[in-house]
Order: C-alpha cells, then structure tokens, then sequence
C-alpha cells in the first residue's frame, strides 16, 4: 500500500516521500488525526542535536505524539473509525527485569525510526491504546507526554518511603505542569509545592499549594520526595537546590532531559541517604493506565486542556514549517495540530 512519509531531511527541510508498505496479518493502518511537538521533535528541526547525532538520524519523520483513526486492523482488535493513541516505543525482545522503554534493542518513533508525519501509520495491535469516548483528541494527542509523567511516578512509587507529606516539582513548563497535576490527582492529602523561574508560569499552578520563584525559596522550606523537570543547563541549578531542601532519605525523579553532562554533588547526595531515579520515555502500560486515568478524573482532563497553547490545522509542508516556528515562539502549552495532510 503507498504511503506517504514527511521527513526531514536537513534541519528546517521537510520532504514527501512515498513508500510501498508492506502488510501482513498482524498489520493495523491508522490515520493519524491530531499530533503534538515535543522539545526534541524542535531539536531535530532546529539542527540543535549534535552534528553526529543528526547524521545518524536523518531523514526521519518527527513527531511521537499523536492521535489517529484506525483504517483497517487485519487482526480484528480494533473497528474501522475507532479513536487510538499510538504508542512510539516499539520494543523487539521481551525482558522480565528491563521495561521496555529501557531496554537497548528498542525503536522509538522520531528517534531513528520514521514519527507520526505520515500519510499512514504502520504499526501493529499491541502499539495502539483505545481513546475513551471523554477523552478529547487534542488532549489524547499528546498522551505521550502525559504517559511518561506517569512513568516518573511509578518509578518513584517503587522507592519512595512512607513520608508523603510534600511534594516537590522543580520546573514551569509543560512537564513540570502535568507531573504536579498528576500528583495532586493521585495524592490529594499531600502538600504540593512547584518551583520555577517564571512567575507568569507559575500563575498557571493555581492548583498547587504553594508556588516558589527559584531565587526566594525560604531557607525552612522543606519536601518529601522530589520531581524534576527542568531539563538543559538548568537541571543542575534544580538538583542542587533539590538536594538542600528535601528530607533526608526522600526521593528524586529525574526527568528533564540534557544534552551535556550536569554535576551533582554526590557528598550530600550520600550524607542524606537519598534515593535517585532516572526515568525515560514510557510503555504501553503506562498509556493504558494514563487513558483511563484521564477519563476518571475529569478535573485533570479539563486542566491539560488549557495546556493547549496552539492549535492549528495543516495541510502543507508550508504549514509545518509555519507551525514548528509558531512552537518555537510559544511562551506556553503545548503545540497540536490537526493533521490532514
């Protein structure tokens, strides 16, 4: 079946190419329908990876949110029409220690392997989650990002003590923004407190209980366990500041992503007996639990709705440029858009 593909080719140059994709009996065609930019689909568009890296992965389709219909499913799992989240990990071996998010021999989708930039999506059964009918397909667009903040927790979740009383998430953008919603759906008798360096951000952090600018964080401010989302250069501003305020033997998460190496100061790190976490990408149990999730908790689904900074139909290569620049000068929320191409 010809399909076609829109890859970047070169920072900020997209392509069509059209493939004959082959098709078996475990095979499921979907349409994507609306997708989301993530920070490392502007990365690659921008040539902001390293020139290596860049080498090594394009061309490449972006995007690895996204919400499709299904077109045809030669398994009989899912009916023509039906509403599915696409999910970017594609494992190829089974582990009973690893994850598959972790798990070397994995493809992940706009990482080396063609996103969800296409006219078709190719995949398989067990790489798709059904969108409840109270889940809205600008939200489920981006339930990949919402499916690693659930990840993050889980992970925690495993090595946490029992001292839930304040929880601390360093970071004011979208990641930072649907962790500490997540939290204060799934730990509602805890105190929530959110640090960032933008207090037109933190406005948007109503439902915390306390928001902090990182540079007025009273000295006997002090917190439980720890998330955080900061990412870049300012990751290690965040650990530092992590590691002197949380209890001793509490727990960070580590989930902000950087392209150099950051420094933690590993005495206090051992002086406070603290447990570390680092956390990558999601699985398919991870989405499954966030649709449901979100379909039950319809404070939360309305909250990650005004997340939705932009969003725009496109139907030309000219409008993906266009809608990747909008991204790039969106001070807030997360960019959909609902493809038709």
């Amino acid at each position: 079946m010809l399909n076609t593909v829109y890859r970047l080719t070169a920072p900020k140059q997209i392509e069509a190419v059209s493939f004959d994709e082959k098709i078996d009996e475990k095979s499921v065609i979907v349409r994507p329908t609306y997708l989301s930019i993530c920070h490392a689909d502007q990365r690659y568009y921008t040539g902001a990876r390293d020139a290596g890296v860049l080498r090594k992965k394009l061309p490449m389709a972006l995007i690895h949110e996204g919400v499709g219909e299904v077109v045809k499913d030669y398994t009989g799992k899912y009916k023509t029409g039906e509403r599915v989240v696409i999910v970017p990990n594609t494992p190829t071996e089974n582990s009973e220690i690893i994850q598959e998010n972790y798990l070397p021999s994995s493809r992940f989708r706009s990482s080396g392997f063609d996103g969800f930039m296409q006219e078709y999506v190719f995949t398989t059964a067990d790489r798709l989650v059904k969108v409840l009918d109270d889940v809205p397909s600008n939200v489920a667009a981006y339930t990949e990002m919402i499916s690693v903040a659930m990840h993050g927790i889980s992970r925690m979740e495993r090595v946490m003590n029992s001292d839930t009383t304040i929880f601390g998430v360093w970071g004011d953008g979208n990641l930072g923004y649907i962790v500490s919603n997540l939290l204060k759906e799934l730990y509602p008798e805890s105190k929530l407190y959110v640090f960032g360096k933008n207090r037109d951000k933190l406005n948007f952090f109503s439902f915390a209980d306390e928001i902090f600018v990182v540079d007025e964080i009273p000295e006997n401010i002090k917190i439980s366990n720890a998330f955080e989302c900061v990412g870049g250069v300012g990751s290690q501003y965040a650990i530092d500041q992590i590691i002197e305020h949380i209890q001793p033997q509490g727990s960070i998460v580590l989930m902000g992503v950087s392209e150099h190496p950051v420094e933690i100061n590993t005495r206090m790190v051992l002086e406070r007996g603290l447990n570390i976490s680092g956390t990558s990408r999601s699985g398919i149990k991870d989405f499954e639990k966030t649709i449901t999730f979100l379909a039950s908790h319809p404070n939360l689904k309305r909250r990650y709705e005004n997340l939705i900074g932009i969003e725009r139909t496109v139907t030309t290569i000219a409008e993906i440029h266009k809608f990747f620049e909008a991204d790039r000068a969106n001070s807030w929320g997360k960019a959909v858009m609902k493809w038709e191409m």
